[in-house]
């Protein structure tokens, strides 16, 4: 498939058909699995056959994104990332780095029941209780989980700055303890973590007359934001979302006693004691880019955005005493 008026998608599209098919082979890819999986500016993927092309933001820090990649191929956490393919030479297009990858089944969003919560949870428990590898992960820059939260309010200050939820979405972010430090533990942290970065790490192929096969297990994919961190913002999505009412507390215990059982360190017997701030940050990231967005594309904000900015509110209202501290 070609894009020809769209030049980093064609290259990305040439990338993953080099690494699929050996040279002089023909490609027999069926149409519908050359595609483009993602296009945005903080990363666009494109699929050919069983391979995925992704060129990442950018602006990406070549050293942090090299580290990045050496920590998804290394042995020790080869249960917990799916690995990248190895690459002769470093990719680039446009100014941007190329990573080749697995395409890997994502997880259905039309069987939310089937969400696989709990085998999430030991992911990231596996992740989190695994010391930061020697050799080129080493040098393994911090997670950008709480650096994400001051951009997203950034984006939303330069963007929609007279937006009537903008205000209520400051004054929340204004509310919270250390503005989110980056301090505490420095372990293995995946920095952007939710439903959408899960995959089954290969498609099972089904033969007549033969049993069906075992599904492959879940792996983490999407390493831009991976590094050195506290763990609890591995969890503070869920953990939002818990506390604003759209994941319901069922699901919620679920996740929460799966990552336990697994041994996580980033919670104690009271998780809210580590999660209560990052859940906090993220409310306020997933609002502030809620305003943002439903202002560039001039429309008002859906049903799940109205619940975030109103969590914003409650958060504003309900400071607690090191946030009155704090902004003193």
């Amino acid at each position: 498939m070609d894009f020809p008026d769209r030049p980093l998608l064609d290259g990305l599209a040439a990338y993953a058909r080099t690494a699929a098919h050996r040279p002089g082979t023909p490609c027999h890819c069926a149409g519908g699995h050359v595609r483009v999986l993602a296009d945005r500016d903080d990363g666009t993927v494109v699929r050919h056959g069983r391979l995925v092309a992704k060129a990442h933001a950018a602006g990406t820090d070549p050293e942090a994104h090299r580290a990045r990649i050496a920590l998804a191929a290394h042995p020790d956490v080869r249960e917990v990332f799916l690995p990248p393919l190895p690459m002769s030479t470093p990719g680039e297009l446009d100014g941007r780095p190329v990573s080749v990858w697995p395409y890997g089944s994502p997880v259905d969003p039309a069987d939310p029941d089937a969400a696989p919560w709990e085998e999430a949870a030991t992911l990231l428990a596996r992740l989190h209780r695994t010391p930061p590898p020697a050799g080129a992960a080493v040098r393994l820059p911090e997670m950008r989980a709480p650096a994400k939260a001051a951009l997203a309010v950034d984006r939303m200050c330069r963007t929609a700055p007279d937006h009537p939820a903008a205000t209520t979405v400051l004054a929340a972010w204004r509310s919270i303890p250390g503005r989110v430090a980056p301090d505490g533990p420095r372990l293995l942290c995946h920095g952007d973590f939710h439903l959408g970065q899960l995959v089954r790490d290969a498609e099972p192929v089904e033969s007549p007359g033969t049993p069906p096969p075992v599904r492959a297990p879940w792996r983490l994919i999407d390493m831009d934001d991976a590094g050195l961190g506290d763990p609890a913002w591995d969890l503070a999505r869920p953990a939002a979302w818990f506390a604003a009412g759209i994941l319901p507390p069922e699901i919620w215990s679920r996740f929460l006693g799966a990552y336990q059982e697994a041994g996580g360190p980033a919670v104690g017997a009271d998780p809210w004691v580590q999660l209560d701030v990052p859940a906090r940050a993220l409310t306020v990231q997933t609002a502030a880019l809620a305003v943002a967005k439903s202002t560039v594309e001039g429309r008002p904000l859906d049903e799940v955005e109205d619940v975030m900015i109103d969590t914003c509110a409650r958060i504003a209202g309900h400071r607690t005493d090191s946030a009155a501290t704090a902004s003193t």
